[in-house]
């Protein structure tokens, strides 16, 4: 039985903005001895740690440089931690960016090939980063997108950029357009020239991928307001990982009202574990450029219809997937293999220009891949496969590769027993436009690879409705199926010492304490995450005593049992 304060979800939201000081993240870091209140804390400009000036400006210069939760520190510009050198955050540190006026002077942090980042915080007290403006007491609005740029990491895994394929590096034009050797690519939207910002090796000087690289520990990492746009179609997601190997480890990681992509994985073989993405502008987690890792555990929803604010000029899909953006045939193509997600959309249906479904899944430039035992909903289109060749050379696309009609092998795109409540339809081809949806694509989609279409599901809510500029809800939702969805007959997640077992559909155990019910953004938002235990810290002081059950008692005014 589902122990609940709120009928809520395992991430989003009651909010009641009369309460919400009382319920805050002032006392981040409590748990692990930091000082408390974070506004006490003093701060640190990040540009004092690093050099000044000339080809390292903004490398850190200590072999290791330890960020401690005593100081609040200010990304006050471009920082990077170099090859060969380490950045440690320890648990609950805080780490804000600084808005600048031109986009390209937007401040982020970088870990350069070879350089390491170990951010390993806990359940009780992760490592934040935010907006500078961010008083962390859950006033600061989720409408507040893009206020700096994010965290990048670049690794020396395999990709698929080739220059002959890809063409050289342009500038000022996104959309792919990275490569500045075979097999090296730089970020979206950041200059070529500079090594810096550039990820994976360079072939064609001898250098070999190392899929094993280990870029460090992201751990218990929030990153809330970043994703800036530096140009059109060149904007920082709020994590960024190019080639990175899986030797590094990313989990627990939340990325809160960004302005582009919650994550975006360009090749690269790193694994994802318990990640969620929060009133983004654009698509949720994207890959491309040969991705090849696996993951699990990925929550997934848009801001509400009512948030007016978060209109994106971009994709706004859950999964946005590609082989590469060249239309040009290479491989590696991207190929991870995931288990339980759910993705919550906000019903937009109006289409955009850069080749968008508005869908849950949006599958182009001939990626292959599989999602398995997962839940989708309030998106336009469930699953939406490219199928026109457009400008590609060849004779197929990635649905070719999903319908092994004239693709890259048997089913290299699989989309197996997922989900889809409240699409305007399921599955589309082309978006509807040019393709044409067959009797034996449905058929594929519905009874051959188990996928389900619902109205609704017992215990689960998702339409919802949430003020962005004030952050208070007034329709919740519920994010977990109860009783659990059943994988019957379903493909399970290998035992292979990644994933784990998880015999249901969608992110969330439908009894027990969620992954998300300790430290996630709901938290901050005055919100329960729906299936923990019944709490006793209620105000989040460090202590359990009379305020907090007076706190209880007014606000939820219900038993929790």
């Amino acid at each position: 039985m589902k122990k609940k304060i709120f009928k809520l979800s395992a991430a989003v939201m009651v909010v009641f903005t009369s309460v919400v000081s009382s319920f805050a993240q002032t006392n981040l870091g409590s748990d692990c001895g930091c000082p408390t209140p974070v506004s006490s804390r003093p701060t640190v400009l990040l540009s004092t740690l690093a050099a000044s000036g000339g080809a390292a400006d903004g490398e850190l210069t200590a072999s290791n440089t330890i960020l401690d939760c005593a100081h609040t520190y200010i990304l006050d510009k471009k920082i990077y931690v170099p090859s060969g050198k380490t950045l440690t955050i320890n648990p609950g540190t805080v780490i804000k960016g600084r808005a600048r006026a031109t986009a390209d002077s937007a401040t982020c942090l970088t870990v350069e090939r070879g350089g390491k980042i170990f951010a390993s915080g806990t359940s009780t007290c992760q490592i934040v980063f935010t907006a500078e403006a961010d008083n962390l007491d859950g006033t600061y609005a989720i409408s507040n997108k893009g206020k700096w740029g994010g965290v990048l990491i670049a690794g020396k895994a395999t990709n698929n950029l080739t220059l002959a394929a890809n063409g050289p590096f342009q500038a000022g034009v996104g959309d792919g357009k990275l490569c500045v050797a075979d097999g090296l690519g730089t970020f979206e939207g950041f200059a070529s020239t500079n090594s810096k910002d550039q990820f994976g090796v360079n072939l064609t000087a001898g250098e070999t991928f190392d899929d094993n690289d280990n870029s460090g520990i992201l751990k218990y990492v929030s990153i809330r307001y970043a994703g800036a746009v530096l140009q059109v179609g060149g904007e920082i997601n709020g994590l960024t990982l190019g080639s990175v190997g899986r030797g590094t480890t990313i989990e627990h990681i939340e990325v809160v009202s960004c302005a582009d992509d919650g994550m975006e994985l360009f090749g690269g073989t790193v694994n994802i574990k318990y990640f969620s993405s929060m009133f983004g502008a654009d698509d949720m987690f994207d890959w491309d450029d040969g991705y090849s890792g696996k993951a699990q555990f990925i929550f997934g929803v848009k801001s509400s219809t009512n948030d007016t604010i978060t209109t994106s000029a971009d994709a706004d899909n859950g999964f946005e997937m590609d082989a590469d953006d060249q239309k040009s045939n290479l491989t590696p193509r991207s190929h991870p293999v995931i288990y339980n997600v759910t993705m919550i959309g906000n019903g937009k249906q109006a289409l955009t220009s850069d080749n968008s479904g508005i869908a849950a899944i949006e599958a182009k430039e001939l990626t292959e891949g599989e999602i398995y035992n997962s839940v989708f909903a309030n998106f336009r289109y469930g699953l939406n496969l490219i199928k026109s060749l457009g400008t590609r050379t060849g004779t197929s696309e990635a649905y070719h590769n999903w319908a092994n009609t004239g693709g890259n092998g048997s089913n290299s795109l699989k989309i197996k027993c997922n989900s889809f409540v409240g699409m305007t339809k399921d599955i589309a081809i082309d978006k509807n436009a040019a393709g044409t949806l067959l009797s034996s694509d449905t058929a594929q989609f519905y009874t051959t690879d188990k996928n389900t279409h619902l109205n609704s599901i017992p215990g689960f809510t998702y339409v919802w409705a949430m003020n962005g500029n004030t952050n208070s809800v007034s329709t919740q939702f519920d994010a977990i199926p109860n009783p659990a969805l059943s994988t019957t007959g379903c493909p399970v997640a290998p035992v292979d010492g990644f994933f784990s077992v998880a015999p249901y559909r969608g992110a969330f155990e439908s009894s027990g304490q969620n992954w998300l019910s300790d430290w996630a953004y709901a938290q901050l938002l005055s919100v329960t995450a729906g299936l923990q235990p019944c709490p006793t810290d209620i105000n989040g002081d460090g202590v359990t005593n009379n305020v907090d059950f007076l706190q209880l008692l007014g606000r939820f005014n219900q038993s929790c049992q």
